[in-house]
């Protein structure tokens, strides 16, 4: 049996994740600060039978406590989405940097070797490319103006010609376009610095767009599936940014829990980055229909809106997950948005 501490265990992924190591028989402690744009309701004392410490893991000397027994952290614990502003800034990092900068500081201390990191997609920024005459590119940041005239696509910065969106595999370069991104490039670094330094290993999990039960609702913080939800529930369509033709992978909630325990469970040395997708995308726009269609209610609506943080195309290859980790998501995104229909949110 392995102790594990998970911090943000009481919070939307990191509740499944704590549940599901205990279901596979590990002994689990959570920390949790409760942070509003995660939690609008007091934290339970308990999380899968799980007890739960209320505190903020940038706090050292809370860190300290947690970790006096443990084989290996768990953590989940972070601000995320696009947020309100750049006002946003300093809690993101905060929350972050800071915070994985006390957890790692204190683990060294302590002498705890193994981490597992929720990472996200986003370090990426826009996905991998291919322009038909000079092959793999990486296009420029989309410009609010080209945005705003409802030129999406990103073009080859050779030729201009469109670009054709492949697979993204874990070694493609990190190029964060958002505050949001910034902060998980900034936990792997430091996560990576930290196994060098300490001889310790990191398992960092890119999670894409994960969804499912117990997601938080109507909150600038919320994934576009609770987003599109609640619109639902409240009679109005989901609206759909851009053309709804940016396309994502959406991964269930139970998926990305199972990766976390495979992560616990696997002998990684050093550093390694997996990409946790179902290697199914679909578009923005056919998930919305795919809502739509088991909650019933207004058909969605493309709005042509963007935001100029978010990227057009990420799409990801989950094989070195399966490889070495063992995962393969088994959610499909029918029978996925079927469950998360019905799903309690937070």
């Amino acid at each position: 049996m392995t102790h594990v501490l998970v911090t943000g265990g009481a919070g939307f992924i990191g509740s499944h994740v704590t549940a599901s190591l205990v279901a596979a028989g590990h002994s689990v402690r959570v920390l949790d600060s409760g942070h509003p744009a995660a939690h609008r309701a007091s934290l339970p004392s308990i999380v899968a039978e799980s007890p739960v410490t209320i505190a903020d893991v940038r706090d050292p000397d809370a860190v300290a406590r947690m970790l006096r027994g443990v084989d290996v952290v768990v953590h989940q614990a972070a601000m995320v989405g696009m947020g309100v502003d750049l006002g946003d800034l300093p809690a993101y990092v905060g929350n972050n940097d800071l915070g994985t900068a006390v957890l790692l500081a204190e683990m060294a201390r302590a002498g705890v070797r193994r981490l597992v990191l929720a990472s996200s997609m986003v370090v990426y920024g826009e996905g991998a490319y291919r322009c038909p005459t000079h092959g793999p590119r990486r296009p420029r940041p989309r410009s609010a103006a080209a945005l705003e005239a409802g030129d999406f696509e990103p073009t080859c910065i050779d030729c201009g010609a469109p670009l054709t969106s492949v697979l993204t595999s874990e070694c493609a370069p990190l190029e964060p376009r958002s505050v949001y991104a910034a902060t998980k490039v900034a936990q792997e670094h430091l996560a990576a610095a930290w196994a060098r330094q300490s001889g310790g290993s990191v398992v960092a999990l890119r999670y894409h767009n994960v969804y499912g039960p117990g997601m938080p609702r109507d909150t600038p913080y919320s994934g576009v599936a609770a987003i599109f939800r609640s619109a639902l529930e409240a009679g109005r369509p989901a609206r759909v940014f851009e053309d709804g033709r940016q396309r994502r992978d959406f991964v269930h909630v139970t998926d990305v829990a199972r990766a976390n325990v495979l992560a616990v469970e696997a002998g990684v040395a050093g550093m390694a980055a997996y990409n946790i997708a179902s290697g199914r995308p679909v578009t923005v726009g056919e998930m919305a229909e795919a809502l739509t269609g088991v909650m019933g209610g207004p058909p969605p609506v493309v709005t042509g809106e963007s935001r100029l943080g978010d990227v057009r195309h990420v799409v990801a290859s989950p094989q070195r997950a399966a490889d070495e980790l063992g995962f393969r998501a088994t959610i499909d995104i029918a029978a996925g948005m079927a469950d998360f229909a019905r799903a309690a949110l937070r």
